[in-house]
């Protein structure tokens, strides 16, 4: 007896603040139902998490790892290449340990 294909609805979809880091340097940032949902055509994820903002300490803290492409690889960012809309946030990177990775006073920032 064949198998009855379930159709596709919206409210199916489930959406989380997620974030990528490209091979360019940029941050990207959306609700999304999969990091490669941010991904244009023909970039490079250097992996990605999950975002938070931090409206008391003016911060915006990025954490955990990408199912689709794993934890961010920090180590391969010159300039981290940020949003206009987040200038004046400190942004955070906080390992699975819970140690905290100052992206904005690590990597030279630049804004588009």
């Amino acid at each position: 007896m064949p198998r009855r294909l379930r159709a596709y609805r919206s409210a199916d979809v489930v959406e989380h603040p997620k974030f990528i880091i490209t091979s360019g340097g940029h941050l990207r940032l959306g609700m999304v139902t999969l990091h490669r949902d941010l991904l244009m055509a023909h970039e490079e994820c250097l992996g990605g998490g999950f975002y938070e903002f931090d409206y008391v300490g003016h911060r915006l803290v990025l954490s955990g790892k990408s199912f689709d492409y794993g934890p961010p690889r920090w180590s391969r960012v010159d300039t981290l290449l940020v949003p206009e809309a987040y200038r004046g946030l400190s942004i955070i990177y906080r390992d699975p340990r819970g140690d905290e990775l100052d992206l904005s006073g690590t990597f030279p920032t630049a804004y588009y």
